[in-house]
């Protein structure tokens, strides 16, 4: 009989193939399965934001999506009769290898993650849908209908919902999804657009909306992303409806021409009303949907896997507590409520009819913005926020802080600030890292080795002599996502073996 999987994912999108990235790093028993027969080939989400190109950076990918994609570092904002030029990625970025939106279609960021995959005899099994998912004791036992028709049945600890906004595992798990949807419609085209200065993103603000030319590369340089007028026909978007909408939004000696796709949606703001249900669990759009305000769906989704990857390989493997789980929601859906809020936010002063919003961006905007390039402060907290370097866990049960809480540098729970070369890329590997600063004397403690020692395969010590990568602190445990568990301002042994103690018990390696 063959024995029970792991993890069973449902979805093969950017979450889903995080997901399995990370379970595989682990040697965790999983299947990834999709209904879809094959990958997306449109451009989708586009945007990638630095905080996930750092935490896939442990997997060797971020090189080359960074190579396939186009890094954006300025916006055209083009107001009434005069054009501002606005730097988006500054100020705030000193701390990270990668400062910068990097643009990529999302087809190109899974078929960076599929190969990775591949390379690593990782099946990814399209055209496979999951029909019914059941409890049974400790497992779930899933019947699953292959693209022939004919259905197998699985048995599973875990089951991951990443199959989007339909999540069948959401109804499956009977977690209810609420929210709203947005009143406008909006158009959405990948094509080429002569008159742009390239390498930027072009905003045209008028009181009627917005619209939008992201520099895309592939599978068409330019992404347009524009509010359907209300008095606009409710048509099929062609191209040359889509090139009235330019000019009606000020975009006027551009041309558009050469469309790869071009459609309108509607959008919505919709949040799970928890992220798991026993051995059910949701991440990406299954757990949030929201206006592209931001870039940060897909960026979103991505983290709410490599969150959740380690403590399922963890927990499965018997290396940690499986109230390790819990935490996944109490992290995860604080971040998927404040992507809502903020996009949500954005989008309406963006597009909101409201007369004191059209005023605003007709008005005020084109008076305001040259000045905001000296607004410093403003910048260095909407980059945090955007480019997600600011998410924190800091109320998070596996985080903690030594006797003498640091009086510099950051806390648990924050995300870990970059570190001397060659160390990063080191600590985004698989398992959990101590670093330990200070004379090289004090360590290790009598206590602490025999400790560390039975953690071995789990836990990687590194000293770093007497200069750590932040002031103040002398010792932090990075988990590995990348977020500090535990940091202590001096060598308190007691304390960091009571973490180890707690969250790292000792089990198989």
């Amino acid at each position: 009989m063959t024995p029970p999987l792991d993890v069973l994912v449902v979805g093969a999108g950017p979450t889903g193939l995080a997901l399995a990235a990370q379970l595989r790093s682990y040697g965790t028993r999983f299947r990834v399965v999709d209904r879809s027969l094959d990958r997306v080939r449109e451009s989708r989400a586009l945007g990638i934001q630095p905080r996930t190109l750092e935490a896939l950076a442990g997997f060797g990918v971020s090189g080359e999506l960074v190579e396939r994609g186009n890094p954006a570092m300025g916006l055209r904002l083009h107001l009434n009769r005069r054009t501002v030029s606005l730097p988006l990625f500054d100020i705030g970025a000193a701390d990270t290898p990668y400062p910068f939106l990097l643009f990529l279609a999302q087809a190109e960021t899974e078929s960076v993650l599929g190969e990775h995959l591949a390379e690593r005899d990782v099946t990814i099994e399209r055209g496979t849908e999951v029909v019914a998912l059941e409890r049974a004791g400790a497992h779930v036992v899933a019947r699953l209908r292959g693209r022939d028709g004919t259905e197998e049945t699985v048995t599973a600890r875990y089951v991951v919902g990443c199959d989007g906004a339909h999540s069948t595992v959401r109804a499956r798990a009977g977690i209810g999804f609420e929210g709203y949807a947005y009143p406008q419609t909006y158009l959405l085209a990948d094509l080429e657009v002569d008159g742009l200065e390239p390498g930027a993103v072009h905003s045209y603000m008028t009181g009627r909306g917005m619209l939008f030319f992201f520099p895309l590369g592939s599978p068409a340089p330019w992404r347009m992303l524009a509010m359907r007028p209300s008095d606009a026909p409710d048509t099929q978007v062609t191209l040359p409806f889509l090139q009235e909408i330019a000019e009606r939004y000020g975009a006027r000696g551009t041309v558009l021409r050469d469309p790869v796709w071009m459609t309108d949606f509607r959008l919505h703001n919709r949040g799970a009303a928890r992220y798991r249900s026993g051995p059910f669990f949701l991440a990406g759009d299954a757990a949030h949907i929201h206006s592209p305000a931001g870039a940060q769906g897909m960026n979103t989704g991505i983290q709410d896997a490599l969150n959740l990857g380690w403590k399922l390989a963890l927990v499965c493997r018997g290396a940690a507590p499986r109230e390790l789980l819990d935490t996944y929601g109490a992290e995860r859906s604080p971040v998927g409520r404040d992507v809502r809020r903020f996009t949500d936010r954005a989008f309406v002063i963006g597009t909101g009819a409201n007369p004191v919003l059209r005023f605003a961006r007709s008005r005020l905007v084109p008076r305001l913005a040259p000045l905001a390039g000296h607004a410093t402060f403003l910048r260095r907290r909407v980059f945090r926020t955007v480019s997600e370097l600011g998410i924190h866990y800091r109320r998070s049960p596996v985080s903690t802080t030594g006797a003498h809480r640091p009086r510099r540098g950051p806390r648990a729970g924050d995300r870990l600030p970059d570190l001397p070369r060659g160390l990063q890329a080191e600590v985004a590997a698989p398992g959990w890292h101590l670093l330990l600063t200070g004379p090289p004397h004090l360590w290790p403690d009598e206590r602490l080795a025999p400790v560390l020692a039975g953690r071995a395969g789990l836990l990687t010590v590194h000293r770093l002599g007497d200069r750590g990568p932040w002031p103040g602190v002398a010792q932090g445990l990075v988990r590995p996502d990348g977020h500090l568990g535990y940091v202590a301002r001096g060598t308190e042994p007691d304390g960091l073996l009571a973490y180890v103690a707690r969250w790292l018990p000792a089990g198989p390696a």
